[in-house]
């Protein structure tokens, strides 16, 4: 599937403005909230001699699930990951109630974020259908942003034209 079709196929799900606000408020806020709670333990990989931990090891894995989809947009959530990375390392460090709470909180405001936003919607999350939209939803809300600064415009009109269109009011 290419990057056009992954986003088409879970903009189906996201079409509503207000369920798309929701999720630019709501998909960072889990991404940080699985940092967060996965910041610890922290332990050594021998081979390598670095410390790494179950988040980095998600990260990674995600990471690497972007690029095969498509170099560009890989490298890009490759950067946003690295960066929610270092934040939820950050915050689980502080202390044991900032790394619960405040994983716990993000998690839980995140999430109603998004029922609220699908409850606009009136359909349920992409990720009901297919587990991979758990993944593809930080895509669509990075490749979000791009379109609201007014980029990547070609790949807006190619996952426009794969999607069904919207039945008239």
């Amino acid at each position: 599937m290419t990057l056009a079709q992954t986003l088409a196929n879970y903009g189906e799900y996201h079409r509503d403005r207000r369920n798309v606000l929701t999720h630019a408020v709501g998909v960072p806020m889990i991404v940080l909230a699985i940092d967060v709670l996965l910041a610890r333990p922290v332990f050594m990989v021998p081979l390598l001699g670095v410390a790494a931990t179950p988040a980095l090891i998600v990260n990674v894995l995600a990471a690497v699930w972007y690029l095969q989809l498509d170099t560009k947009a890989g490298l890009m959530m490759t950067v946003l990951l690295a960066l929610f990375y270092a934040v939820g390392v950050q915050i689980a460090a502080v202390s044991t109630t900032a790394w619960i709470g405040g994983g716990i909180g993000l998690f839980v405001v995140g999430w109603a974020f998004q029922f609220l936003g699908h409850h606009w919607e009136g359909r349920k999350p992409a990720f009901v259908d297919d587990l991979r939209g758990l993944l593809h939803g930080p895509l669509f809300m990075a490749v979000e942003g791009l379109w609201a600064l007014g980029l990547a415009k070609g790949l807006k009109a190619e996952v426009h034209s794969l999607m069904e269109p919207q039945p008239a009011e």
